[in-house]
């Protein structure tokens, strides 16, 4: 079976930031997905899965209320390997372009108050699993760290 192309990335060279993870195009429209690495893989702990899944439903809320990438927003979720998220805009884009949205989205959820959205047996099928604030820890830490001090090996994959 072919290996698939995530699965290529040399994990052990990867530094946390944000990369173009794969561009597909459907119909007339280029969807570019990127790896948000909020942590560095094999070499720190992973994000426990209740700050994870509270990132997710503070992000993918603040994405889908934006007044430009609300529409631009194809998917936001975490990462199996539970070391970051993905995220899917519509257009042929580059890390660079949506450093500015990144940073938006992890201040918001680093300075987020109240109940977090979607949090309840009606609208999760796991609400009970939600961590407010360790989620805005491990956002706070991401911003302060990489996204606030990105370099060119924050932005694109190590060969």
């Amino acid at each position: 079976m072919k290996k698939i192309e995530s699965f290529q990335v040399n994990h052990l060279k990867l530094k946390r930031g944000i990369y173009v993870s794969r561009k597909d195009v459907v119909g007339n429209h280029t969807l570019t997905t990127f790896d948000i690495r909020m942590k560095e893989p094999n070499n720190e702990p992973v994000i426990n899965t209740a700050e994870l899944h509270t990132i997710e439903h503070l992000g993918a809320t603040f994405l889908r209320n934006h007044n430009e990438y609300d529409t631009l927003t194809v998917y936001f979720g975490p990462m199996g390997c539970r070391t970051g998220l993905y995220v899917i805009f519509k257009g042929d884009l580059n890390s660079n372009d949506v450093v500015d949205i990144i940073k938006e989205m992890f201040d918001f959820i680093m300075n987020y108050e109240g109940e977090v959205p979607g949090a309840d047996a009606i609208s999760c099928g796991n609400y009970q699993d939600m961590n407010l604030s360790m989620a805005k820890f491990e956002a706070a830490k991401f911003y302060n760290e990489v996204l606030c001090n990105l370099k060119e090996e924050n932005l694109n994959y190590p060969e």
